[in-house]
């Protein structure tokens, strides 16, 4: 077992386990803040409950439903909401370990929330009376991404293709400022990573196998669900670079 840093997951991945907020919404759901990713594909692998994936594409809506075993990944660009029929539990599978760390995540706030970095900072704050995180807090921007969620979909079912792209086009330019850091954060991730992949292969082609002596085995252990992401309690796995997300 590894003693000292902890390597990177496999493919440099993150991994989060997550409780679905059982908290309901306005328009008589549970569950958490709809949100897309400008550059990490997103899996949802799940262990317990039942529930729904609500997305929205340029291709349409659609709900997918959720029970113990199913897998349903999702690409960047894609609005998605979790929804908590019953108690639904998933282990997240993050492409790009630390980009979505890095806000690489936009919610579905109404337009006055995106129009620059400062008010969607103010709408995304979890930061509670106290100065700490607040549950309150982390359902009132939920309630505010549902609200803003909901008026993208009426306009896109009612034959109106400029609300995803707009709010497609705000998300672009609320991240554009945070990408010296995606790409600082994916050179010595998910880039390095394969990067060596790279080097082995090319160490095996010439016939040798040193870095084959560097096995290692790394094990941790079951973390607790202290974090207050955008679709539930989150259990970040690698707390060191997984701070939040989800």
């Amino acid at each position: 077992m590894t003693t000292g840093a902890v390597p990177e997951f496999p493919g440099a991945v993150g991994l989060s386990e997550l409780n679905v907020y059982p908290w309901e919404t306005a328009d008589d759901l549970h569950g958490g803040s709809p949100h897309l990713h400008t550059t990490c594909t997103e899996a949802y692998v799940v262990v317990g409950g039942r529930g729904e994936l609500h997305t929205l594409t340029t291709s349409g809506y659609a709900e997918h439903p959720l029970t113990a075993g199913d897998v349903v990944w999702f690409t960047p660009g894609t609005i998605h909401r979790a929804v908590n029929v019953e108690d639904l539990k998933v282990v997240v599978v993050m492409q790009n370990s630390g980009l979505p760390e890095a806000g690489d995540a936009v919610m579905t706030f109404p337009p006055e929330h995106l129009r620059d970095e400062e008010s969607y900072r103010r709408a995304a704050s979890l930061t509670g009376p106290d100065g700490t995180p607040s549950p309150q807090r982390a359902r009132e921007r939920r309630d505010l991404a549902v609200a803003g969620f909901t008026e993208i979909l009426r306009r896109t079912r009612s034959g109106d293709a400029t609300a995803l792209a707009e709010f497609h086009a705000a998300a672009a330019a609320l991240v554009r400022p945070r990408t010296a850091r995606f790409r600082e954060r994916w050179e010595h991730g998910a880039a390095a990573v394969a990067r060596r992949t790279g080097e082995q292969i090319d160490a095996l082609e010439r016939g040798e196998h040193a870095h084959l002596a560097d096995g290692v085995v790394t094990r941790l252990e079951r973390p607790e669900p202290t974090t207050l992401g955008m679709c539930g309690f989150l259990a970040p796995y690698d707390a060191a670079r997984v701070a939040a997300g989800g």
